[in-house]
């Protein structure tokens, strides 16, 4: 998640479905379609319909596939809330990224990124925490006990989004949206935005410090790449590296690119999924960007304001949940998210 003009943006239009794209024609709420591929995805016809509203700006979307709910983060207002169909919306937890006694300085104090370790028996929630600058595992108690707070013996500038690989490794992006002053912010200890890998043995790893914004995060199905955002206006793209076999990084690539889709207020690259074949569901820039598993543009689904994350659900995982600005929608697919299988 990046800072900017995406929080103050009037978004009535859209949650009404009535505005349209600054980059297309297409209405908000439909289906940009470039590629044929992209009907074996996303069928003709499905509704795109709005089921969390009035919040100050949605992140991290995460099934709980235990009790069939939707988990998601508020930034700005440093809280985590629990969807579930039927019963609406509810607080989960307060001070959710910053425990600070002392007024927040900047605009987003919360968490962000929210996942599960897949090996952990007790499936304790965790959470990228912008205002205590770490990422943290929620105990049975409530209290936080951090994973990851500093590298080479420095503070964590702000984790922003989290992946777990099947064998409890875990991936998470780490650039100063969080941090009160950005990129120039006085605390900043680190002279680089940081992508991180987190073995279970906790001994934390620099994966690549390649990107200036690093930002989404996730892994092909055979996790053999690691797909990461870049959520900068100058280069919006997503990078793909090949992942080793010791769990290091290769050169990356660009993978896909938005230039021709940046709009004042409409976002950048941001959260992202991965299908079960491959397919890349990713945020950016006016809505949801689609690609094949070859890089090949299949469309997009269109929201017209700064869409933050996204995230596969429901009772198969072929729900897409879609965090977007002051809400959350969702569309029904014809595929199912990594994890899913």
């Amino acid at each position: 998640m990046v800072t900017g003009s995406r929080l103050i943006r009037p978004v009535l239009l859209f949650w009404l479905g009535l505005a349209t794209s600054a980059a297309a024609e297409t209405p908000v709420g439909q289906v940009e379609r470039l590629d044929a591929r992209l009907d074996g995805l996303i069928p003709r016809g499905a509704a795109f319909e709005t089921v969390i509203e009035g919040h100050a700006w949605t992140e991290g979307p995460l099934w709980d596939r235990h009790d069939g709910s939707l988990l998601f983060s508020d930034v700005p207002r440093n809280a985590i809330f629990r969807f579930r169909e039927g019963a609406g919306v509810a607080r989960l937890l307060s001070a959710s990224g910053y425990s600070g006694s002392k007024a927040f300085a900047g605009r987003e104090p919360g968490s962000n990124g929210l996942g599960f370790d897949p090996t952990d028996p007790e499936r304790r929630l965790v959470v990228c925490q912008h205002g205590d600058r770490r990422v943290a595992r929620l105990e049975a108690d409530g209290r936080f006990a951090a994973l990851a707070e500093r590298y080479d013996g420095r503070r964590l500038n702000s984790p922003n989004d989290l992946v777990f690989r099947r064998n409890g490794e875990l991936w998470f992006t780490d650039p100063p949206f969080g941090l009160p002053g950005g990129l120039g912010d006085p605390a900043k200890e680190l002279p680089y935005q940081g992508v991180y890998r987190l073995p279970p043995d906790g001994t934390l790893e620099l994966a690549t410090r390649d990107l200036e914004a690093p930002n989404g995060i996730g892994f092909s199905p055979d996790e053999r790449t690691l797909y990461v955002s870049n959520a900068q206006h100058a280069n919006p793209v997503w990078m793909a590296f090949p992942v080793h076999v010791d769990g290091s990084l290769g050169p990356g690539r660009e993978f896909a690119e938005a230039r021709a889709y940046v709009q004042e207020g409409e976002g950048v690259p941001d959260g992202l999924e991965v299908d079960a074949d491959g397919n890349l569901f990713a945020a950016g820039p006016g809505g949801v960007h689609v690609f094949a598993a070859d890089g090949t543009r299949l469309g997009r689904i269109v929201t017209g304001v700064p869409t933050g994350n996204v995230a596969f659900g429901g009772s198969d995982g072929s729900v897409l949940y879609v965090a977007a600005n002051h809400g959350i929608a969702r569309i029904q697919t014809t595929t199912r998210g990594r994890g899913f299988e």
